[in-house]
């Protein structure tokens, strides 16, 4: 433990190690948006500009980080965002990645794309899990989805509705990236010069979409399947889907991907139980706003007891502290645990959540904040000095 402490006392160290031990292709998925990436850039840089006021009065020297969220107490305001193709990043790190946030008695969330089913996901993460839900665009298969959710365990539905259509990424065009991936000259050198990425494929097997493959066409090929899934995940979660799906869902019901107040209003008005303010990480407009430019915002409309959650760009326990101060109530964390996996292996995001955990201890110390619902007093400003 000293000596992780030591090698990756931060998560930059971890994405510098995550960086050299993964293919490019691979390397790139994870950490490009799309168009110049100004979205991604600023969804890191606009944390920064975000400026907290110490206080020293009041006695924070062991501050609170636990919250409590649709009555069940969580030890610290942040969970694991759903990763898609994970498995494929670094392959193996689905299963640690559940089991650390179910020891930190943090909230887990699946990806729909994740490369373990929902079934075999739900038992390691036990109560911590939430499912993140893309709806297809086939009824059945809709309902057989969220079917299959419930009998498994979930008790909160994380519907994502901002991939209304592929988008142009242009670092996977340049890379050629597939599921799976396509062997050519430059992808198998970069994986035969990163051998621990080679290694854990070789353990773990090709990854594939789990979740979806009971309703590939039978006999389908890969290629034919992934087709299929390009084909049936596409179009806009209207207010009817949402309905729909708010009436088959018995559950807490978070809808993930909203910028827009009004918009966040209507998904309540619709039954949500909460929104998840989010730009998807800068992967799908390059114009978009983040949750720092939103949360306010999302804040005074939506008012003081409605559910905000919020991700996008945070690397740090001062980060979720930012986030919160802007009125989330909880955040989602989703590259540095692929930072962490790749860096450290299995451990990575056990270690991962006790600096997460550290930071933001350090961070409510300096603020004067004794509990969570301290720090919106302590904003001091979300733009540059």
């Amino acid at each position: 433990m000293a000596d992780l402490e030591r090698r990756f006392p931060c998560v930059a160290d971890m994405e510098t190690a995550a960086k050299r031990r993964m293919p490019r292709f691979v390397h790139d998925y994870l950490i490009g948006g799309l168009g110049r990436e100004d979205c991604v850039r600023r969804n890191v840089a606009s944390l920064r500009d975000v400026l907290l006021m110490p206080r020293y009065l009041s006695d924070a020297s062991a501050p609170d980080m636990a919250v409590t969220l649709f009555g069940r107490r969580f030890d610290a305001p942040f969970a694991v965002a759903p990763l898609g193709l994970a498995g494929l990043l670094w392959p193996g790190c689905e299963m640690p990645i559940a089991i650390a946030a179910r020891r930190h008695n943090v909230p887990h969330v699946l990806s729909t794309f994740s490369n373990r089913s929902l079934e075999a996901i739900r038992p390691v993460a036990g109560e911590n899990g939430w499912f993140q839900f893309y709806p297809p665009n086939d009824p059945a298969m809709e309902a057989d989805m969220l079917a299959r959710a419930e009998k498994a365990g979930y008790k909160t539905l994380v519907l994502t509705v901002d991939i209304p259509a592929p988008t142009r990424r242009e670092r996977d065009i340049r890379n050629g990236l597939a599921v799976p991936p396509k062997l050519d000259l430059t992808t198998m050198l970069q994986i035969a010069t990163h051998p621990g990425w080679a290694l854990h494929v070789l353990r773990h097997g090709i990854p594939e979409f789990e979740n979806l493959s009971p309703y590939y066409p039978k006999g389908a090929s890969l290629a034919a399947s992934a087709e299929f899934v390009g084909k049936v995940m596409q179009g806009h979660i209207t207010a009817e889907r949402t309905a729909r799906i708010r009436d088959a869902w018995k559950g807490t019901l978070l809808v993930k991907g909203v910028l827009d107040p009004e918009e966040a209003a209507a998904y309540l008005a619709l039954g949500a139980d909460g929104v998840i303010v989010s730009n998807h990480g800068g992967r799908q407009l390059d114009a978009a706003p983040g949750a720092v430019e939103m949360l306010p915002l999302m804040r005074k409309r939506l008012g003081p007891e409605a559910v905000i959650l919020a991700d996008g760009g945070i690397r740090s326990g001062l980060d979720v502290a930012r986030m919160i101060a802007l009125g989330a109530n909880m955040v989602l964390i989703g590259r540095p645990f692929i930072f962490a996996s790749a860096a450290i292996g299995a451990g990575g995001a056990d270690h991962l959540i006790g600096i997460l955990k550290a930071e933001m201890h350090a961070a409510m110390a300096q603020l004067g904040c004794a509990v969570v619902a301290d720090l919106p007093s302590a904003l001091h400003s979300s733009r540059p000095a």
